[in-house]
């Protein structure tokens, strides 16, 4: 499903969390008249213990670092985000228009990490050889359909170590780098298994007004990419 910008300031499309509490956004509301341009999946079962067992993480595996970011090992993915976890390298790209929004992207339900949550924009972890811009540049197209000629440089502009526990699921314990682009066509083609909803929203509103966003429930990485970003400006 390919999406393009109407002639609105706003277009939003995306599952139950995209139609709820969704506060200031431009100078409008919905527009009379839109629908979500995605399915809602409204109903799922968080995963079990047996059913972590034979999740495709169980055959990925990622990169363990030391506080700098230094590469130590390669583990299993699963065991990584498992009990106390494992640290790791990974990345969240932060995608912006020339208008000063940015582009949220809901978590499909199937995640086990913070399902349905928010991020800004997209987030992953390179494989062993793989930069993180290059990691960045093929995460965008896989899960949004955004391809390298639709935006200029991919910025790297920092790096943070955060260790964060998701109910009983599993931990995030990762050495994060962020990453920004801007958009100079903003065609979009998601993949509906990775994003449940996209929308965008004002940058600095988001920031300055956390209130009017809490039902969208941002995903903690996010968060800290956002107040760190905001606190060097």
């Amino acid at each position: 499903m390919t999406l393009t910008p109407s002639s609105r300031s706003l277009w939003v499309f995306g599952g139950i969390g995209a139609l709820l509490g969704l506060g200031y956004f431009d100078s409008k509301a919905f527009p009379p008249g839109i629908e979500p341009l995605l399915t809602p999946l409204c109903a799922y079962q968080p995963m079990s213990t047996d059913d972590a067992g034979r999740h495709e993480n169980a055959g990925q595996d990622v990169i363990a670092v030391d506080a700098d970011d230094t590469k130590q090992e390669l583990v299993n993915r699963l065991d990584a985000h498992t009990d106390d976890g494992i640290r790791h390298r990974a990345f969240t790209c932060l995608v912006f228009d020339d208008d000063g929004r940015i582009l949220l992207a809901q978590r499909s339900p199937d995640k086990r990490l913070w399902d349905t949550h928010w991020d800004g924009t997209v987030a992953s972890h390179p494989v062993d050889g793989q930069s993180q811009v290059d990691a960045t540049i093929q995460r965008l197209e896989e899960e949004l359909g955004i391809t390298p000629d639709q935006y200029g440089e991919v910025e790297l502009t920092d790096r943070f170590e955060y260790k964060r526990y998701y109910e009983n699921a599993g931990v995030e314990w990762e050495v994060c780098a962020v990453l920004q682009v801007t958009l100079t066509d903003m065609t979009l083609d998601p993949d509906e298994e990775e994003i449940a909803g996209l929308l965008w929203a004002d940058y600095d509103h988001l920031h300055d007004h956390p209130e009017w966003y809490r039902q969208l429930r941002l995903c903690p990485w996010f968060e800290i990419a956002m107040r760190r970003d905001f606190a060097t400006q």
